[in-house]
């Protein structure tokens, strides 16, 4: 965990205005109620918010130029730093998917159920200061929770060795597919030369492109792309078995095929992000970024005539066509930040873009405890924490709709104020 990269404002507000944006879809008041934008296309197509996760790889990819660049001619090439935050990522999003019963069996004796959740929060706790305090400049400070941090730890896995039942826990995730996408695109950048990086992104896109449409799907199904029969849920089903989504239980929209093009999403913000570092007139980089965007664009929605932009699937025409949407937001940014010099509407994206990952997995996990946190009330009905909220803060005098947003921006808010505090005492949660 360090100190920020020194780089251009408008890589960072770029950033906040995607988490932003991501807790804004995450968490409506209530998902019966929710304005069409703020939806995911139901299956071909792009909404607003199909763009938010690409963007959000996107911006992996940009920071990378800049956290690697010196690293790329060296001989002693920083591996396991890479590796090490690829897992910390990939084991963040486990600990989401399973937070916070960790598969709590039926039955499990009261005083056993007690011990997790305070052998939870002891250790979410010591986790949580542990990574405040390394981002301060004496990081010894961080030692004393380390000890706390593994006891806590390890209790949990002596009661999940007898009472944990993991077998539905969903592997693929938002977090993983970050993580994987990091490592594979981190690598490519310290490997290749920029032709060959362009190469690779390239026959990812073809490679994927030919799979999913001329390779038939084993047991006798021909090539398609619907949801439950398409060659990579397929291939899901048969890796993951009943480690699905469960809200789908026979594919996954992070599964493991669409990885290979939404590498691609990160590779197109490694080139940003290069070309964002270079040592010429910001209007210059601004043209070329807006040029490209608009290229890409066309490209994507031209090919997603043949091969459907889709979010689920991350086609390759939905790699085009949501990468060059990120560069053109990304050009107009750099437009008011760097070159306008017009920043103050951007202060509270750019503290969000300074602890965005910190902020999205505590968004999740907040959003798990309220759900989590039940009572039964005198009709025998059962309410839980983020409902009772929704219902008596907002939609006891908001009609459905504006309740619902108004719930889901307050969330942005009141994240908003943590990661404010943050910047403010100059703390920087990096993995």
């Amino acid at each position: 965990m360090h100190a920020p990269t020194q780089r251009l404002e408008a890589i960072d507000i770029f950033r906040g205005l995607t988490i932003a944006a991501m807790i804004l879809v995450n968490n409506p008041g209530s998902w019966s109620h929710v304005y069409a934008p703020l939806l995911h296309a139901k299956w071909h197509g792009c909404t607003p918010t199909d763009l938010v996760f690409p963007f959000f790889l996107f911006a992996v990819g940009t920071v990378i130029p800049f956290s690697l660049g010196s690293a790329a001619n060296q001989a002693n090439k920083p591996y396991r730093k890479i590796a090490s935050r690829a897992l910390i990522i990939f084991g963040l999003g486990l600990f989401m998917a399973a937070f916070p019963r960790f598969g709590l069996r039926a039955g499990t004796p009261p005083i056993i159920q007690v011990l997790h959740y305070l052998s939870l929060s002891v250790f979410s706790t010591s986790l949580l200061f542990r990574a405040v305090f390394l981002s301060y400049p004496q990081p010894q400070k961080a030692k004393k929770w380390t000890t706390p941090m593994l006891l806590s730890a390890g209790v949990m896995l002596l009661i999940g060795w007898w009472h944990y039942d993991l077998s539905t826990l969903r592997i693929p995730g938002v977090l993983q597919r970050i993580a994987i996408v990091y490592l594979i695109t981190a690598l490519l950048f310290l490997w290749q030369s920029p032709k060959g990086l362009l190469g690779t992104g390239i026959a990812l896109l073809l490679l994927y492109w030919g799979l999913m449409t001329l390779v038939p799907v084993p047991d006798g199904m021909a090539p398609n792309l619907e949801p439950e029969t398409n060659l990579g849920a397929w291939l899901d089903r048969n890796i993951f078995g009943t480690h699905l989504w469960v809200q789908s239980k026979t594919w996954d929209p992070e599964g493991l095929l669409s990885t290979l093009p939404a590498v691609v999403s990160g590779i197109i913000g490694v080139f940003t992000g290069v070309w964002v570092k270079k040592a010429i007139p910001v209007m210059q980089k601004i043209k070329a970024i807006l040029g490209v965007g608009t290229a890409l664009v066309v490209l994507g929605y031209a090919w997603g005539l043949v091969f459907p932009i889709n979010k689920q699937l991350w086609t390759s025409s939905y790699v085009l066509y949501t990468g060059g949407i990120a560069l053109l937001v990304l050009g107009v940014v750099l437009l008011l930040a760097d070159y306008l010099h017009l920043r103050k509407w951007a202060i509270p994206f750019r503290q969000y873009g300074m602890n965005a990952l910190f902020v999205f997995v505590v968004s999740g996990l907040s959003t798990k405890l309220m759900l989590h946190i039940k009572w039964a009330g005198s009709d025998g009905s059962t309410s839980n924490l983020r409902t009772w909220s929704y219902e008596t803060l907002f939609h006891s005098w908001l009609p459905d709709y504006p309740a619902s947003l108004a719930f889901a921006l307050t969330n942005v808010l009141v994240l908003y104020v943590l990661a404010r505090i943050l910047y403010q005492k100059k703390i920087f949660i990096k993995v």
